[in-house]
């Protein structure tokens, strides 16, 4: 079974992945990366022929480039600068970067390797290609389109008689059924309701006109643990200031959870809440992490309204709505909403991630606020870099 060509764009990735590759690109060009797949289902079999597929799409994005159109729409993004745009005419995914391979159990082997700058675009696109392969050749793809459209009829019905309240922005690249559905999805939520006030993916932000929505991930934080001189517990330091430098206050909404929300709230000092714009949750308690924030708003004489509380961890609409309720009066809240919105079928939806685990030869981790999501290829790192949060949270808390 032959697919057609699943990535036509090199736009058509989360908008982060440019915000954390401009940073690199002007401060962090002697980085290297080492990016590891992980299916987190249990049972999920990939054939010899979705293997084989899913070599040919990369072969396929490998061939890309940027169009002159795709450039302009990049310069045109406020905080994008024109020299990382200049640089981007000139960039391409290195197909030399990628290695994939199948165990005898039939589980998916993924390793991006090359610079960081380079290999970090990998991830999104590898997670379109791996989902759009794994769901057409898997199942009957027009049973699993036409239950989603059914479902999606529900949510837009839904969002428009008052059964939900919220607004949210669309975040679906990675775990996404298929383009063309990300596509329907992203149109329909935009035309056909108010609560949908933008996209991570780029490129149909740029084709329907919305706004392109994200600031930066894990992988960010992480890299900084690769860098010899910085200490490990004080990443988070390290990476808003950097990141603070490059936006000077725009695109300022920032990650709590890389190594612990507790330990960035040490970080999360008077300048930086005044810096930054607002905060995203994606793992832990939801709730204790809201409440969290803005004591911590507080502590500091700011008003909790005037920050923004962005929550993207494996929402639907219940629980969004559920969170806006009890935020909504004390805080500005919204949400990013993927899986959800871009992969709600008859079947379950693979939960499946490409995370950094290498920088410059150096293992690196997410510690997280949910034990569960914790990745590290090295257990000895690992409980290194526990062993060093704890201790800078008992010396300075």
């Amino acid at each position: 079974m032959k697919l057609e060509p699943i990535i036509v764009s090199l736009l058509d990735t989360d908008l982060y992945k440019f915000n954390m590759d401009q940073v690199i690109f002007h401060k962090h060009t002697d980085l290297c990366g080492q990016y590891f797949f992980k299916c987190r289902n249990k049972g999920v079999v990939f054939t010899e022929e979705m293997v084989s597929e899913i070599e040919a799409q990369i072969d396929h994005l490998c061939t890309l480039k940027f169009t002159g159109e795709e450039l302009d729409y990049l310069r045109s993004i406020r905080f994008i600068k024109d020299d990382y745009v200049e640089f981007l005419r000139l960039w391409r995914p290195i197909r030399d970067y990628v290695t994939v391979s199948r165990g005898d159990d039939g589980e998916l082997s993924v390793v991006v390797d090359g610079p960081l700058f380079s290999a970090m675009q990998f991830e999104i696109f590898l997670l379109e290609i791996i989902n759009e392969v794994y769901f057409r050749m898997n199942f009957d793809y027009e049973k699993l389109r036409k239950s989603a459209e059914e479902k999606l009829d529900e949510k837009i019905k839904a969002l428009n008689d008052g059964t939900y309240t919220f607004r949210f922005a669309e975040f679906g690249c990675r775990r996404r059924l298929s383009r063309e559905w990300e596509d329907v999805v992203v149109r329909r939520l935009a035309l056909e309701t108010d609560k949908c006030v933008g996209t991570s993916n780029v490129y149909l932000a740029m084709k329907y006109d919305l706004t392109p929505i994200g600031t930066y991930a894990h992988e960010y934080v992480q890299m900084y643990q690769g860098i010899d001189k910085v200490p490990l517990a004080y990443t988070n330091y390290y990476a808003m200031k950097d990141w603070y430098a490059e936006y000077d206050g725009d695109n300022g909404t920032a990650l709590t959870d890389t190594i612990t929300t507790d330990l960035f709230l040490l970080d999360f000092t008077r300048s930086m809440v005044n810096n930054y714009s607002g905060v995203r949750h994606d793992s832990g308690d939801p709730y204790e992490w809201g409440e969290k924030l803005i004591r911590h708003y507080e502590s500091y004489g700011v008003d909790p309204k005037s920050k923004l509380l962005l929550f993207s961890d494996s929402l639907d609409f219940d629980r969004a709505q559920k969170l806006f309720d009890h935020f909504k009066d004390r805080t500005r809240v919204s949400f990013g909403i993927g899986t959800f919105c871009s992969n709600d079928t008859c079947e379950k939806a693979l939960n499946i991630v490409i995370k950094l685990q290498y920088v410059n030869g150096r293992p690196v981790a997410k510690l997280s606020d949910d034990v569960g999501k914790a990745m590290c290829r090295d257990e000895e790192y690992l409980d290194y870099l526990k062993r060093s949060v704890e201790f800078r949270l008992n010396r300075e808390k």
